[in-house]
């Protein structure tokens, strides 16, 4: 493979058998796996930092794609491994790729490192991942003003030229509308309409009998989702100073220190009127964000009253904790789990 990562052999096997547990992939490996990263695209943007990946610190996934693949599918760490439990089988070959939210394309990293039969494989899936951006292009479309009905390739030629058009102040709306994060297994949410305003995460409690696996889910994506949620929650209700303004106006200061909003000014932070509003109204509604988990009551206040971040967001109301007590919904509050009150 490759060396994109110099680390120890010893700081992978630690990343890796890390990275797996989270993602649940530490058992039963499929024999190609794609880890995706994200990222955005659009020109004459002095905030695109804002539609790239929070957890890559701004930046698009696919670095972070790429070195973890390059990690899983490296021989010597899948031998330490095996002293963790953790065997990967020798089929199984990890592609890095990067989703392009402005576009609804996924683009593969490294394809020239696979074997025909894994090549062969991955084109049969980009089959199916076709089909599903053009699913998601046409959901998307009618938000942007864009029909929905389109031909898919002229469909996909319209969202590349918005991608690419200096003038267009709305390429995508990122994140806007996102409302909650929801840790549980899928068959909870995946006959509900979501709309995109959901974080999911799949999780089965049943296979973290120690709950450590829910100590990291609460303790890192909660944590960027929350980031995520106030951020789009500052800059619609204070925009003044929470927020960027009209990215229109945005002239770059220092080549990458920041942004004023004309000619000077104090320096802009947040999210600019464009990724908030479409010309007419709001799109992204100022909600806290609901957190669902299907965990027990015993491990979810355990690892509250273990972190002090965690116990701060839940116990000041920065956001709001439910969770699934079989068919029905509690939520924490002081202290304690309520039923639903529709009083």
């Amino acid at each position: 493979m490759r060396p994109i990562l110099t680390a120890s052999t010893e700081i992978k096997v630690v990343l890796a058998a890390q990275v797996l547990h989270a993602l649940g992939l530490d058992k039963k490996i499929a024999p190609l796996v794609l880890l995706v990263g994200h990222g955005s695209q659009s020109e004459n943007n002095a905030h695109a930092a804002a539609l790239d990946c929070g957890a890559c610190c701004g930046q698009t996934g696919e670095v972070n794609a790429r070195v973890l693949a390059n990690i899983l599918n490296d021989a010597t760490v899948r031998d330490s491994l095996r002293s963790r439990n953790i065997y990967i089988p020798t089929e199984t070959v990890f592609i890095a790729t990067l989703h392009n939210t402005t576009t609804d394309e996924i683009e593969a990293f490294d394809l020239d490192l696979l074997s025909p039969k894994k090549l062969a494989m991955w084109q049969k899936l980009m089959q199916a991942l076709n089909t599903a951006g053009d699913m998601v292009r046409r959901e998307r479309a009618v938000s942007l003003g864009i029909s929905p009905f389109a031909e898919a390739k002229t469909l996909l030629k319209t969202m590349r030229l918005r991608a690419n058009d200096g003038a267009q102040t709305r390429p995508e709306w990122g994140l806007a509308g996102n409302a909650a994060f929801i840790i549980s297994p899928r068959h909870r949410t995946k006959h509900h309409k979501l709309d995109g305003r959901c974080f999911l995460h799949d999780y089965d409690a049943g296979k973290d009998s120690e709950g450590s696996l829910l100590e990291l889910l609460m303790t890192a994506p909660m944590l960027v989702t929350h980031w995520i949620n106030w951020q789009y929650h500052a800059s619609v209700c204070d925009p003044l100073h929470m927020g960027c303004g009209n990215k229109v106006l945005h002239n770059v200061v220092g080549g990458h220190i920041g942004v004023f909003e004309g000619n000077g000014g104090d320096l802009r932070i947040g999210l600019s009127k464009q990724s908030l509003h479409n010309g007419e109204q709001l799109v992204h509604e100022p909600l806290r964000l609901t957190v669902v988990i299907d965990a027990s009551a015993v491990f979810i206040e355990r690892i509250i009253n273990k972190h002090d971040m965690v116990k701060q967001l839940v116990e000041h109301g920065w956001l709001h904790l439910w969770r699934y007590e079989g068919a029905t919904l509690l939520r924490y509050t002081r202290g304690q789990w309520h039923d639903l009150d529709f009083k």
